[in-house]
């Protein structure tokens, strides 16, 4: 079924690659999400991510900031960002969700995929294109759904190889329209608000450095207690527990795609104490770090 006479798209359909022992992986769901389906907080994998919204209206945080997005917007998340998307009530929301990795550090590919993954990079990674843009990215994706769904491509190197070939015509298609990308955020904050967001985006951006209520109560010329009141009552969070479950997502993310030993991870990740490290990581996880790493360790690897 084709949506907006652009993106084919059914319920609970999607295509999966899985050759890890090659770095390639993909993973394109066709799903619909609702208010129920809300993150409590946000997180972060080893590879790319392009959420497709194919509903009226959601929103969707990146790295403690929220944008507004609509139908056909395209949000595209590079490894490690820590995201998540928010729905509203009512109808559960149609979107396409691609994961996808392949071996970007190969000398004779490095340059050409850092040039083409550069539209992953902006300081808004989200793309608005008027009909006949997304048209083309449409067609491309819809190959790939065409082309999945009539081959066993799971049992077939080669098919494996046509999907990778089209999607790599995706990426090229979607760095080469970026240009005209019309995106603009349509919501609007009080002061308030978009100091909260800011300080927010800051405590991704510095999770490694000292952070406390009161150095970033007198950073951004606010008193404490209402630093603590106003971020609980915007975010949901408080204050402590934000900086502490951002410190361990970004701590999860080290264990389980890198080999530095467990006491650089925690101080690399803000914990002055590595006792207070293994305290709050197990309240967090449900596990040790060296339990967690065991269990996850190079799954993308």
């Amino acid at each position: 079924m084709l949506i907006n006479n652009e993106f084919q798209y059914d319920d609970k359909h999607f295509i999966i690659i899985n050759n890890i022992k090659d770095n390639i992986y993909y993973y394109i769901d066709y799903d619909k999400r609702s208010v129920s389906n809300n993150m409590e907080f946000q997180h972060l994998h080893p590879f790319y991510e392009i959420l497709i919204l194919l509903a009226p209206n959601a929103s969707h945080l990146i790295e403690g900031t929220p944008y507004n997005i609509h139908a056909g917007d395209m949000v595209l998340l590079a490894p490690s960002i820590l995201h998540k998307s928010i729905y509203y009530k009512g109808d559960a929301s149609k979107r396409i969700v691609i994961d996808f990795m392949f071996p970007f550090n190969n000398p004779e590919t490095k340059e050409a995929y850092d040039t083409i993954l550069a539209p992953f990079y902006q300081d808004v990674p989200i793309m608005r294109f008027d009909f006949d843009d997304r048209k083309k990215l449409s067609d491309i994706l819809n190959k790939i759904y065409v082309f999945a769904d009539t081959h066993n491509y799971y049992d077939n190197p080669a098919d494996e190889f046509h999907i990778h070939t089209l999607f790599q015509e995706f990426l090229y298609t979607l760095y080469e329209l970026s240009p005209r990308n019309k995106y603009s955020d349509d919501q609007t904050y009080t002061s308030i608000e978009h100091k909260i967001y800011e300080i927010a985006s800051y405590i991704h951006n510095n999770y490694d450095k000292d952070l406390s209520l009161e150095s970033l109560a007198q950073m951004y010329y606010l008193s404490p207690s209402y630093l603590s009141r106003e971020f609980k009552s915007i975010t949901h969070f408080n204050l402590l527990n934000y900086i502490q479950l951002t410190r361990i997502k970004n701590a999860q993310y080290k264990l389980s795609s890198t080999n530095d030993k467990i006491s650089a991870i925690a101080e690399s990740c803000g914990f002055t104490s590595f006792s207070q490290f293994n305290r709050v990581f197990n309240k967090i996880s449900g596990a040790s770090p060296r339990e967690y790493r065991n269990t996850v360790s190079h799954k993308f690897n």
